[in-house]
């Protein structure tokens, strides 16, 4: 079962951090990325973490701003989002899937958690 949290509104240039627990998932090399999806656009990933050798992976509108981590004792997967822009602003999901890899599409990903709202005002 996957549970993001963490979202909330925040001036342009600031930070925020969501948290995905991702009980049962850490340890059985899934691949677990964040995904966004903003209001008449399409779900896109926004950061990864490839379960086969952990490498991550992160899509270039993000790339230098985001960081994406994960904690296996804590069974979490945290995105660090910092100097957000207007444009970040969607609805922010943790998906995991056992036999996807981070260049799969989110289509491809099977286990869903629910989204967390991001606002960044300008």
């Amino acid at each position: 079962q996957l549970q993001a949290s963490g979202g909330g509104l925040v001036q342009a240039g600031g930070s925020l951090r969501l948290s995905c627990a991702a009980s049962g998932f850490l340890t059985d090399h899934y691949t677990i990325g964040w995904f966004r999806q903003a209001p008449g656009k399409e779900r896109e990933g926004v950061a990864c973490i490839n379960g086969d050798d952990h490498s991550t992976e992160y899509a270039d509108s993000v790339k230098g701003r985001f960081t994406i981590s994960s904690t296996n004792a804590k069974d979490m997967v945290d995105l660090q989002m910092n100097n957000l822009k207007p444009e970040d602003t969607a609805v922010y999901y943790c998906a995991a899937d056992r036999f996807s890899d981070c260049i799969d599409p989110p289509s491809d990903f099977r286990s869903w958690g629910q989204g967390t709202l991001v606002t960044v005002s300008s």
